[in-house]
This record gives structure tokens, C-alpha cells and sequence, in this order.
């Protein structure tokens, strides 16, 4: 059901050697809404949203998805949330060798579906859904910068998930690219039913498309709200970052 909680994080905490990045992170994401991530560089979001899929296991707290808890759970075991939650990572990370055709479907291949009709029907549904109709025999190569975006937002989803992942999804992108993105994360979220998590820097994207902001810094959730919670918002910390500005502590 729409808005109840779908993955709930408790007391998440990691460090790599002497860095400590998540210092007790405490987050539920809903069903079916768009989450944005916001905060500086180095306060944790990615490390945060590789713990969503189990990427990273933390050094204390728990991950649970669906009511099943992932935090304890070895790769094989994993397979399970890994159908239920994709993830787009920032690079694109498209086979070079391979048509767009074999970049959406990879996913499909190393699930073991082996019929060539179903996997072309699928293909075709989600180069559609991401208005890349027909383009199926080109390579990566002959694509432009928003073109493999969306391929390899196709790949996130033609697993059926219920949530996607996105590490800053407009990195690289011109705005009116990075606008079209926008567009494709809302009808994902508002035609298909699809959880979307994002971590982006582009705040004018975070209010375009979040039903709720998430903002990270130090390793902590520091405030979250809706868009226009953020907005009027008269935190020194969030009114710097939206307009911006470096703080004093920043220079």
C-alpha cells in the first residue's frame, strides 16, 4: 500500500578504518514516494544508499526491507532484496561492448530468463517507458550523455523492482537533459508504482520532483520535510546550502 513504510533504517553506523561515516543514521523510506537525499559532500548518502541494497553491511544498526530483516544477510541471500530494489549508479556503468539491447537486459540474462521473445518484449517495454523506443541495436558509443542515462535507468527497471536507487542521476547532464530525467522519475513513481530514492546536488530537481528531502550532514540525518518545508525553511545550515553559500566552518 502507497505511503507505508517499505525499508526502515535504525542506528545505522560505518567507518572505513579510522573514518567514520554514518554515526547512527535512523531513515524509513515509504512506498511509492520519491525520497531525495541532499547534503554536502563526504556526509554519507552514498554510503547510506549502498546499505539500502546491501552493498555494505553496517558496523551497527539494521536494514530491514518488507519486514525482513537484510543487514545480517549473506550475497546469496541478498538476491532476494536485489529483485525487490535496482539501483542506477552516477557513471551510467553501460557495457561498452554491448548494444543497448544487451545493456537493459543483462539483468534478465543473470536472473536466468532464457526466452529470447520475452526478453525482446520486455526490452521494447522499457526503452518505451524511458522514450528510447527503436533504439535497441545501437552501442553505447553512439549514445549521448542523457541517451545512456537512460539506458541504464531501462536496466534499473526491467527487473520489475519496487524501488530504484539513483546516485546523482543529472552528474554530467545539461539542465534541460537533467529536466528529462526529472520527468522520467516522477512517471515511474506516479505510473508505475516504482519507490525512488535519489541523491542528487541539483536542488532545483529535489523540489521539482521530492515528496520528502532527506538532508545529511556529519554523518547523521539532520533535518527532513517536504520540498516546501525546506523552502521556508530559516536554518542557517539548509538556507547556505540551497542558495549556495559556503559557511564560515567551510572556508
Amino acid at each position: 500500500m502507497k505511503g507505508e513504510i517499505f525499508l526502515e533504517m535504525r542506528g545505522i553506523k560505518k567507518s572505513f578504518g579510522d573514518q567514520v561515516v554514518l554515526r547512527g543514521v535512523d531513515l524509513d523510506v515509504r512506498r511509492g514516494e520519491i525520497l531525495v537525499l541532499l547534503g554536502g559532500s563526504g556526509g554519507g548518502k552514498t554510503v547510506l544508499m549502498k546499505h539500502m541494497v546491501g552493498l555494505l553491511q553496517p558496523d551497527e544498526g539494521t536494514v530491514t526491507l518488507e519486514g525482513k530483516l537484510i543487514s545480517n544477510l549473506s550475497e546469496r541471500e541478498l538476491s532476494w532484496a536485489r529483485r525487490k530494489i535496482s539501483m542506477m549508479f552516477q557513471s551510467g556503468a553501460l557495457f561498452d561492448s554491448l548494444t543497448v539491447a544487451g545493456n537493459v537486459s543483462f539483468p534478465m540474462h543473470e536472473a536466468g530468463i532464457t526466452d529470447r521473445d520475452v526478453i525482446e518484449k520486455r526490452v521494447k517495454e522499457v526503452l518505451e517507458m524511458v522514450r528510447l523506443p527503436g533504439q535497441e541495436d545501437k552501442m553505447p558509443s553512439d549514445l549521448s550523455g542523457g541517451m545512456r542515462k537512460r539506458v541504464a535507468l531501462a536496466r534499473a527497471v526491467v527487473g520489475n523492482p519496487c524501488c530504484v536507487l539513483y546516485d546523482e542521476p543529472h552528474a554530467g547532464l545539461d539542465p534541460v537533459t537533467g529536466d528529462s530525467i526529472d520527468h522520467l522519475i516522477r512517471d515511474l513513481a506516479h505510473d508505475h508504482g516504482i519507490t525512488n530514492v535519489v541523491i542528487t546536488h541539483e536542488i532545483r530537481s529535489a523540489f521539482r520532483i521530492a515528496d520528502r528531502v532527506v538532508f545529511m550532514k556529519d554523518g547523521v540525518v539532520y533535518w527532513e520535510g517536504t520540498p516546501n518545508e525546506l523552502k521556508a525553511s530559516k536554518d542557517p545550515v539548509l538556507v547556505n546550502f540551497i542558495e549556495g553559500r559556503a559557511q564560515d566552518s567551510d572556508l
